[in-house]
């Protein structure tokens, strides 16, 4: 009897919902900077890298009642703005999700205080709530629901789709939005998962990173240049409000030494 030895390829892994959020605020000479956050150099994913604020949507992101504490969207338009056939709420749970990480990465809180304003962040209250999240994603309503607080999801602009290439063993399903840095607030690193924060213009974190001296994943370098060359922050947003979102899986391939990534529309890609 002859036996022949059959290669199988691995079953890729299932890529794990997540949001990301690029915050823009305006310079005194006119231009505009973009927060970037080091993750941690112990990270198990983007180790070390300079990312966007943001992470994993939890199911506690996508309660019931989660459209009441929301302003101007809801369950249904969040899932027609994804393109998400599962259920509105968890498609409205990225929009709650990536307010939530980026309060707790870098204590910025998109949210509206109970007369309408901006919320203040002043007092150790905060900290104190800021820290009862990282330590239990569920804290983040309890905060909201005590301060009486709206989240300011009307502020965010969805703009981009990117999912992990299928051979990595950490895969995230990542949806990309933008907002206006809130006024009167500071990002300040959580010195667990992020190290550092830096602002910068989309150009100059683009040639650090070509140069050697900040080290940008290719989504983020991407993302990057869709931004550069708005001549204000506002602009920025504009330009990316209500626009084609078509999702982007890189393909990874590895010839000798050589590995490159191709995106949709490169030359070999399938």
């Amino acid at each position: 009897m002859s036996h022949c030895l059959v290669s199988v390829k691995p079953v890729p892994v299932t890529p794990v919902p997540a949001a990301t959020l690029v915050l823009l605020r305006n310079r005194s000479a006119g231009a505009f900077e973009v927060l970037l956050i080091r993750r941690h150099t112990e990270s198990k994913f983007a180790a070390g890298d300079f990312v966007f604020p943001g992470g994993k949507i939890e199911a506690s992101d996508s309660p019931d009642d989660a459209a009441a504490w929301c302003r101007s969207v809801d369950a249904g338009q969040a899932a027609r703005r994804l393109g998400l056939a599962s259920p509105p709420s968890a498609a409205l749970g990225h929009w709650v999700g990536v307010i939530r990480e980026t309060f707790e990465e870098v204590g910025i809180l998109l949210a509206y205080a109970p007369d309408g304003g901006p919320v203040r962040l002043a007092g150790a209250r905060y900290a104190d709530y800021r820290r009862a999240c990282q330590a239990d994603h569920r804290a983040f309503w309890e905060m909201l629901r005590a301060e009486r607080l709206t989240l300011a999801t009307d502020a965010l602009v969805y703009f981009a789709h990117w999912i992990t290439p299928e051979v990595q063993p950490l895969r995230f399903d990542t949806r990309f939005f933008a907002a206006p840095m809130p006024e009167g607030q500071e990002a300040v690193a959580d010195e667990r998962e992020i190290t550092e924060v830096r602002w910068l213009a989309p150009r100059e974190a683009m040639d650090l990173n070509a140069r050697g001296q900040l080290s940008l994943r290719n989504p983020t370098v991407r993302n990057l240049e869709l931004f550069d060359g708005a001549p204000t922050s506002a602009a920025a947003l504009e330009q990316m409000n209500g626009r084609e979102v078509r999702p982007i899986l890189p393909r990874v391939i590895v010839e000798g030494d050589r590995r490159r990534v191709l995106l949709p529309g490169d030359p070999g890609y399938f």
